[in-house]
């Protein structure tokens, strides 16, 4: 019984050039001088550098330890001495650097201890952290790291677990060689993700021109036993391999913008992760290596398992490039992107090494304005309005570009492809996404440094208030103290006075607070006179003593005067 299949809004037929990488079965490369390992291979966070220079490390080895709830760790891919930890430059068209591991290689590329799990025996947890630290992530493109995605959602369980083996994109042929050569060791990463997942149905969907792909993996469904999991063709047309396109071809499921697949019961993954994930869980082997293919500008496109950090040019010296070779592409003619340099690392994201020339890839046609022909809505698969998004990211007018959807772009090229005008639409779309980033993050950076500042304000306030209500319960204690303590002598003194004959002229009362400030720094200079007072007995003469006595006494006198209570003197009675 034949699959129903559905159809995808747009895609474009290009021209393949599959054939030529082929021919050959998948080769090794020869380990080069040195290893270039960045530490940032992932989306998510940045691992932090477990190793320093001079360490000896092992292959397998971890030297870049997971960071944040979204990361995914790094291993060295062969034995070695750490020559340094450093930036290096990226395989990315910007020419930026990231800090990264470099390895001098010992030649026998020795593993270090490994450790198995028995993923049945496991709990799903254990076993998405143990496939965080062997730095399992998507081999498809967007490498996304796969212990996050191995979740089944709210429900407990999914419905369908969907294995992406299409690979539309012209000159790329990794994942069909993959298929066709380690197919049954594919499908046991595929039952382990099942389980994981919980999943009721596996759909394997393989692009109708990979025949031989297709008859490899359904000969290994059929020697497994396994039920519940079929290989499916399905037609060839670019951009056949992108997840949601694929989802809705052997589904019919379309899953809208800002939701996710797993809120219709579906998850999808590419071949390659299912083959890394069977290592790292049968023999304990992280993500070391991945296959690529070398093609365009060479004389023997192949594809060849490449250790990670390898120098490109390292790897397509073994194709033989012609002499007209001007550029590397990392990935397809339709989603690649030009590389700032030849010997820059292969990374995890790594599918294709392009090798370009004036010949193969001549230079684009001027600019000219864009007539409004609509061609590039008709093949748009995200059922967008391209010419609409050009005209305001032209504009920058990025809150209008964004009213018409422009995050679900995939950049996936087929409107650049078909524009009769000769328009880079991705590259605006691309520079449009990048200001709304950098204006995000501003505006982020901003509201942090508000909320700083308003936090800094509050708490000096509360501080203030907090030292006043300390200063003012101070006062109080003391007001009170010197009332309970002046109140019995005046009661005592009354009571022995003789009657008073006429009322006396009542004096000014005197602040209690203030009265206490005053005896304090009496006191305080009191205790000051009495520690300068052997200093100054030894060099004053009697004459000066007795006279210092006498301001004492009058002090004092003055002091008991002001203290005395409003009672007529006894010789007014």
């Amino acid at each position: 019984m034949l699959r129903k299949l559905f159809k995808f809004h747009g895609g474009v037929k290009p021209q393949t050039n599959k054939s030529e990488s082929t021919t050959a079965p998948i080769g090794q490369v020869p380990l080069p001088d040195r290893l270039v390992i960045p530490l940032h291979q992932a989306v998510g966070g940045h691992p932090r550098p477990l190793v320093a220079p001079g360490d000896k490390v092992f292959k397998g080895q971890r030297i870049g330890g997971a960071d944040g709830n979204l990361s995914s760790a790094v291993h060295a891919s062969t034995s070695g001495i750490v020559r340094d930890v450093a930036p290096a430059l990226m395989p990315h068209t910007s020419g930026l650097e990231a800090l990264s591991v470099i390895v001098e290689p010992d030649g026998e590329d020795a593993w270090g201890p490994l450790e198995r799990v028995n993923f049945r025996s496991t709990p799903p947890d254990e076993l998405r952290d143990f496939l965080r630290d062997a730095g399992i992530v998507g081999l498809g493109g967007a490498v996304f790291p796969s212990y996050a995605k191995l979740k089944p959602g709210k429900e407990g369980h999914l419905k369908t677990l969907v294995i992406n083996g299409a690979e539309c994109e012209p000159f790329i042929t990794c994942d069909d060689l993959l298929m066709r050569e380690r197919a049954p060791e594919m499908l046991k990463g595929i039952v382990a993700m099942r389980h994981m997942l919980q999943a009721e149905e596996v759909l394997i969907g393989i692009e109708d021109n990979k025949p031989e792909a297709v008859a490899a993996v359904q000969a290994a469904i059929a020697a497994s036993g396994e039920t519940g999991i079929e290989a499916v063709a399905i037609p060839t047309r670019y951009p056949a391999g992108g997840a949601k396109q694929l989802i809705r071809v052997l589904t019919g499921i379309e899953v809208p913008h800002g939701r996710r697949s797993t809120d219709f019961g579906v998850q999808c993954f590419n071949v390659g992760t299912a083959f890394s994930i069977y290592e790292a869980l049968e023999f304990g082997r992280p993500l070391v290596s991945r296959v690529v293919t070398v093609a365009g500008n060479v004389a023997h496109p192949r594809n060849y398992d490449v250790l990670i950090g390898t120098p490109m040019d390292h790897v397509v010296r073994l194709t033989a490039p012609r002499a007209d070779t001007d550029r590397y592409i990392m990935g397809g003619p339709m989603m690649g992107v030009r590389l700032p340099r030849f010997d820059v690392p292969v990374v995890k994201a790594t599918n294709c090494i392009l090798v370009g020339s004036p010949a193969l890839f001549p230079a684009p046609a001027p600019e000219m304005p864009c007539i409004r022909c609509g061609e590039c809505a008709k093949a748009c698969p995200a059922d967008l309005a391209p010419f609409e998004m050009y005209w305001f990211s032209r504009a920058k007018n990025f809150g209008k570009a964004q009213e018409y959807h422009l995050f679900d772009c995939i950049e996936c090229g087929c409107c650049s492809f078909v524009c009769p005008s000769h328009i880079p639409l991705v590259d605006y779309f691309r520079f449009s996404k990048s200001e709304i980033w950098a204006r995000e993050r501003e505006k982020e950076a901003a509201d942090a440094a508000r909320d700083r500042f308003e936090f800094k304000n509050f708490r000096q306030e509360r501080e203030k208030q907090e030292k006043a209500e300390k200063l003012a319960a101070k006062a109080a204690a003391t007001r009170e103290k010197v009332a309970t303590e002046g109140a019995a002598p005046a009661t005592d003194a009354t009571a022995s006075a003789p009657p008073a004959a006429a009322p006396a002229k009542p004096k000014p009362s005197v602040d209690p607070a203030k009265l206490a400030l005053i005896e304090a720094a009496m006191e305080k200079a009191r205790l000051q006179k009495a520690q300068a007072a052997p200093k100054n007995t030894e060099v004053a003469t009697p004459e000066i003593q007795a006279e210092m006595a006498a301001i004492d006494a009058r002090r004092d006198a003055a002091t008991k005067a002001d203290k005395a209570p409003d009672t007529p003197p006894a010789g007014d009675a």
